[in-house]
């Protein structure tokens, strides 16, 4: 047996106390020369410690974790190794150790704690097992639930060796399949950007502070740990107007498809400052990440600006959707409604928002953001109406936000930095989620009488924080300068939302807009509010069995909890059985020199499925391939850049596209697999010439 153990230990003795066995892997670890660790970092042993240096470091300290204090020392290199010997020469069981680093990532520091997780195997009886926790010196906590033959060990006193070094002797025994050594690593701090007036925006991460409650934010940091967004999921942001030149809207490929309506160009520029409505709702939702200004809640996604005409009648309705459906947006963020008390929606305005849910991103649906309004009213009920300015509305009110009310949409009200309904929201059992704005008091805007006239019997103070964001440059928007500090309203709200619901489809762009939907509403926080309304006097605030509240929906938006669970739906999707259909195409062509037209090669797929996944192999000789371009034209008629012009010098090309390479690919997700295939070259500039020799599909799908 002694033979065998020998034969199998693979680990030589100059690194058995180098070598961190991790989940069946082997990292290799670094000494730290200034710095070890006691197994206790109660006072009177911290201060005898002391005792042994003659010089003290700065940065002494005691970790704690659940089960374990150790205390860490730093000291000159030269009396480490020292004053660790007499330590260990002590009869009380307190033990130095070396604290380690990664030898890849130097700035992890790594400690050790006195436990071993070990996988015997199957056939390893109960009584070996103890044996060999006696040889080591080790003792038996507990088992490991749901894996076999587990076992959780603590070192003891009769333990000669420290946990890396017992691990690496046990990986060589036949009766052993893992054995890890329990070590401490410090939590990586939640990703937190630089730009300049992040601190200020208390509504997407804060620690608390003058009018902040605690968890009134939706805990993005730790979302973008997850995803910060990709170019590939386009945010439509539907509003007056953007001021594109804004910096916070800056960055390769964050403008998509601009459309202005109202003007009838691809500009949707401001013409005065009574268009800064948009420019704020844009940089809530996607503010790029640049170090300045300020940043959105998904930084790295597209921008897709679009102006609307002012005006909801249908043909309206039906191009802006249209328009954003046809150039692949995969949220619609709307901060706006209609200017009437009850305004139901006809049926192609219903039949334009239900098409681009259901039909949007090649079947999957867009997802659609409405703002509930902020007249503090029902987004479908009757209110008795009294006292309002010049008696606009009197007596029993029927309220209706057609948009609002819409199946297909997620109707977002709002909640304040205190964690209560802000006053002005509006709330109904169409709500979806609430999310974090500013606090003021109700109004309604009349077309009539061309303001915004302020609810009557409002006369509480309405305590919360103001909503910082982009505003058009200049002297021309909301304030002097190029941001907005006071911005608010379900106006606000919305785009919050559909943020998170970019970051949602950027970790599982899978999804379909019901399902981006239900995970947005499944991870709310049941955030409560039992304040009376301050003007109606009801109490909407908490929530029914079915955990519903018609102030919140069900909860605050919490970005962390909505990715995360889009993250595991896309584990769970993985695991789906899949097939794979392949084709390919080998007969050599010459690619025309100089040519617009260029050359197609052709593979014809007989299967039909739904595409889930897509690889193109390429492979082309070329004197100079930066002359060459190189398209994928799906069966449908859909074209696909794969490869611009920036290959330079180069003259082979052996390239697999994939959708992490190459997010457009994405747009053919869901599409039929049957038809045919084609791979566009075009050699654009004059002189150099060559080949395409092959070319490869591979065509995932769900079976």
């Amino acid at each position: 047996m002694a033979e065998d153990r020998e034969e199998q230990s693979t680990i030589p003795e100059t690194s058995v106390g180098i070598i961190l066995q991790r989940g069946g892997e082997e990292m290799m670890l670094l000494k730290i020369s200034d710095r070890f660790t006691v197994s206790s970092a109660a006072l009177e042993v911290v201060a005898e410690v002391g005792n042994l240096l003659t010089s003290r470091g700065e940065s002494d300290r005691n970790i704690v974790t659940s089960s374990t204090q150790i205390a860490e020392f730093t000291v000159a290199p030269p009396e480490r190794d020292r004053v660790m010997a007499a330590i260990r020469e002590r009869e009380d069981g307190i033990k130095a150790s070396h604290v380690y680093q990664l030898k890849d990532n130097p700035g992890t520091l790594v400690y050790l704690k006195d436990r071993i997780t070990i996988q015997f195997s199957l056939q390893t009886s109960p009584e070996t097992i103890v044996a060999i926790a006696t040889e080591f010196g080790i003792e038996q906590i507990k088992p490991v639930m749901g894996i076999p033959r587990t076992y959780i060990f603590r070192l003891t006193q009769t333990a000669t060796e420290n946990p890396i070094k017992i691990a690496n002797r046990l990986i060589g025994r036949n009766e052993v399949l893992t054995a890890d050594p329990e070590i401490i690593i410090a939590k990586q701090p939640s990703y937190r950007p630089k730009d300049k007036f992040y601190r200020q925006q208390w509504y997407l991460n804060h620690s608390g502070g003058t009018m902040l409650a605690a968890g009134s934010h939706i805990e993005i940091e730790k979302a973008w740990d997850i995803t910060r967004g990709n170019r590939s999921i386009v945010v439509a942001i539907a509003d007056d107007a953007i001021d594109l030149n804004h910096p916070d809207f800056q960055g390769k490929g964050k403008i998509v498809a601009p459309r202005d309506f109202k003007d009838n160009d691809f500009l949707p520029l401001p013409d005065n400052y009574e268009e800064s409505h948009g420019t704020a709702c844009a940089g809530i939702a996607i503010a790029e990440e640049n170090g300045n200004g300020i940043v959105g809640v998904a930084p790295g996604c597209s921008l897709m600006p679009i102006r609307t005409t002012g005006m909801l009648d249908d043909d309206s309705i039906e191009e802006l959707f249209d328009w954003a459906i046809e150039n692949n947006a995969s949220v619609i963020s709307c901060s706006w409604g209609a200017a009437a008390v009850y305004f139901p929606l006809s049926l192609r305005q219903r039949a334009a928002i239900t098409r681009a849910a259901t039909e949007g991103r090649k079947g999957k649906g867009c997802v659609v953001v409405f703002a509930a309004g902020n007249a503090n009213r029902p987004v479908n009920g009757t209110v008795f109406e009294r006292n309002w300015p010049s008696n606009l509305l009197r007596g029993p009110t029927n309220w209706l936000g057609g948009f609002t009310v819409h199946p297909d949409v997620i109707t977002v009200s709002a909640c304040t930095s205190l964690g209560k309904k802000s006053a002005y929201s509006n709330w109904g059992t169409n709500i979806s989620v609430a999310a974090p704005s500013n606090n003021a008091p109700p109004g309604i805007w009349f077309e009539q009488t061309g303001y915004i006239s302020t609810a009557p019997n409002v006369t509480e103070d309405t305590p919360g924080l103001g909503i910082f964001s982009t505003d058009i440059l200049g002297e021309l928007g909301y304030e002097p300068g190029d941001f907005v500090s006071e911005f608010g309203g379900t106006s606000s709200a919305c785009p919050v939302v559909a943020g998170v619901a970019a970051l949602i489809l950027s970790a599982n762009p899978a999804l379909t807009a019901r399902e981006v939907k239900r995970i947005i509403e499944d991870t709310a926080d049941k955030i409560i509010d039992r304040d009376p309304d301050l003007q109606l006097g009801m109490r909407l605030g908490t929530y029914d069995t079915n955990g519903y509240s018609q102030w919140f929906g069900y909860g605050k938006v919490n970005a962390f909890k909505a990715v995360q669970a889009a993250q595991q739906k896309k584990t769970q999707q993985i695991g789906q059985s899949t097939g794979i259909i392949k084709g390919s195409n080998d007969k050599s062509l010459a690619i025309p020199d100089d040519n617009p037209l260029g050359i197609t090669s052709t593979i014809k797929i007989t299967e039909s499925a739904s595409l889930k996944d897509i690889q193109v192999t390429v492979n082309i000789e070329h004197e100079f391939l930066g002359d060459l371009e190189v398209k994928l034209n799906s069966p449908t008629g859909q074209t696909i850049l794969l490869q611009n012009r920036t290959l330079g010098c180069q003259t082979q090309l052996q390239q697999t596209y994939t959708i992490a390479t190459t997010p457009l690919l994405q747009q053919l997700l869901n599409q039929a697999t049957a038809g045919l295939w084609q791979l566009q070259v075009v050699d654009a500039a004059p002189m150099d010439t060559g080949t395409l020799k092959s070319w490869e599909l591979v065509l995932n799908f769900n079976s």
